[in-house]
């Protein structure tokens, strides 16, 4: 009887996303905070990085150079990159890893679908950071910049792309981004109740699969531009003429 009654309970145990409860202490803050600034605003700087500035990098290099004046042009610019984008994500990060060295996901002995997700996720966020911080340390704080001179900018990205290896890192790490991010909607969703029961949750589970192929597919598609485009300057003059080369908005 005992075996049979051990045996049912393990038929009934489903694996599945543990909803962020009411709860005390430091740990629940920060887990709380980690899960927001992964949407907020991590998640909408890369939204607006990928879906929207690489979009116009699809348009050509007057196209790209006008969306990197219009941001560079933003009130408060470096405020809003220290506190709008590298704090956020060097926190997301930082305890994303601490997230993963305590973590207990047994891909091995336990093979259920959320394992196999958390692991993945734990591994893009990873590739992501990594890519992050390369792409920011190279196009903000090495050679031109593209604040003053945004009509460089295409073809400061070209300078990477167009070395084999770096280009394979950079569809890697776009990839990584992109699902990390797609996937982190869903758990977001999940874990704080904005979607719940197992029917809604596999519905809006293949929105963000879903989103992840669109959010890829432009990225790609950015990259394949980059590559495809004769070289384009990267000092001053020739982004001046970039820049004057532009269509009227």
């Amino acid at each position: 009887m005992a075996s049979s009654a051990n045996s049912t309970g393990a038929i009934q145990t489903k694996p599945g996303i543990a909803p962020l409860r009411a709860g005390k202490g430091i740990s629940f803050t920060l887990r709380r905070l980690h899960s927001l600034t992964g949407i907020i605003p991590v998640g909408a700087f890369l939204f607006e990085h990928i879906l929207i500035s690489n979009a116009t990098a699809i348009g050509g290099p007057a196209a790209y150079a006008r969306q990197v004046r219009f941001l560079a042009g933003l009130p408060l610019v470096l405020a809003l990159e220290i506190f709008g984008i590298w704090l956020p994500i060097l926190y997301h990060a930082l305890y994303g890893f601490y997230i993963w060295y305590r973590g207990e996901a047994n891909v091995v002995s336990y093979s259920w679908t959320g394992n196999w997700m958390y692991t993945l996720q734990r591994w893009t966020g990873g590739i992501a950071f990594v890519y992050i911080v390369w792409h920011t340390y190279t196009m903000r704080f090495t050679g031109i910049d593209l604040h003053q001179y945004p009509g460089a900018s295409f073809g400061k990205v070209q300078a990477e792309v167009f070395q084999t290896p770096l280009f394979i890192f950079y569809v890697v790490g776009l990839i990584a981004a992109s699902w990390h991010f797609a996937y982190g909607i869903w758990l977001f969703c999940a874990k704080w109740g904005i979607v719940s029961g197992d029917k809604a949750q596999k519905r809006f589970l293949a929105v963000c699969l879903a989103f992840f192929f669109v959010l890829s597919g432009v990225g790609l598609g950015s990259l394949a531009k980059f590559r495809s485009t004769p070289q384009q300057p990267r000092d001053a003059s020739g982004a001046k003429a970039v820049e004057m080369s532009q269509p009227a908005p």
